[in-house]
């Protein structure tokens, strides 16, 4: 119930008129059964768009760390994270992937819808990064479909390093959904790279083949490094 109070009473009618979002392809969504969803990462606000536009509840893995902070600040925290279908992951120990992996396949088990941003971490710069193989895994593994969303504008909204909202023009598309065999370490890093490579070509964002959790600004990168989508 606070799932959807806060979707379409507290916060949802705020986040439409800050943002206006536009929404396409959402036709490729199926209304029920497991799916994945795999988008680009450009600000925080993103998973708020993402659960505001879709009419499934969508749960997405977070850390362990908002789930027990204290004070006031802490009990917000943790009463929006599970309000919100947040699943907690301990990412600090030696089996943090695997524990994030087999969370996802238990969203999946559900029937539910899990969303992922394959980059790892926000886009220090609006380009889209080299993608973590762990969505892959995860979808050749349970079999569920992969759908790629390409969110726009939520970065005028929230603007990196600032607090406060501001008005903007968001757009969330989603793409065809896609299923993968299963495949060798070779083939999991391939269909990756091709994922990767759908949200380049529909965004028209640059590509960065480096993960943006080790991206340095102050680096320039080499010519082979950064590219267009072809």
């Amino acid at each position: 119930m606070w799932y959807w109070l806060l979707k379409h009473v507290l916060v949802g009618p705020l986040l439409r008129i800050l943002g206006r979002p536009r929404v396409e392809g959402l036709q490729h969504v199926p209304e029920t059964g497991p799916v994945i969803l795999a988008a680009n990462h450009l600000a925080a606000i993103d998973s708020l768009y993402l659960s505001l536009v879709m009419p499934r509840r969508v749960k997405f893995l977070a850390k362990q760390e908002y789930f027990v902070g204290t004070g006031l600040r802490g009990w917000f925290i943790r009463q929006v994270m599970a309000v919100t279908g947040q699943v907690a992951v301990d990412r600090t120990g030696g089996s943090a992937a695997a524990d994030s992996l087999a969370a996802a396949k238990g969203i999946l088990a559900a029937g539910d819808v899990w969303a992922i941003y394959p980059e790892g971490t926000r886009s220090p710069d609006g380009r889209v990064y080299r993608g973590r193989t762990g969505v892959i895994r995860v979808a050749m593994e349970t079999g569920a479909p992969v759908i790629p969303v390409v969110l726009s504008g939520t970065d005028r909204v929230q603007r990196r390093g600032r607090r406060c909202w501001r008005f903007g023009k968001v757009t969330v598309s989603f793409g065809r959904p896609r299923t993968f065999a299963p495949a060798d370490r070779t083939g999991v890093r391939a269909a990756t790279d091709a994922l990767m490579n759908d949200l380049v070509t529909r965004s028209g964002r640059r590509y960065v083949n480096c993960y943006a959790a080790t991206f340095k600004p102050s680096h320039e990168l080499p010519e082979d490094q950064e590219r267009l989508a072809s």
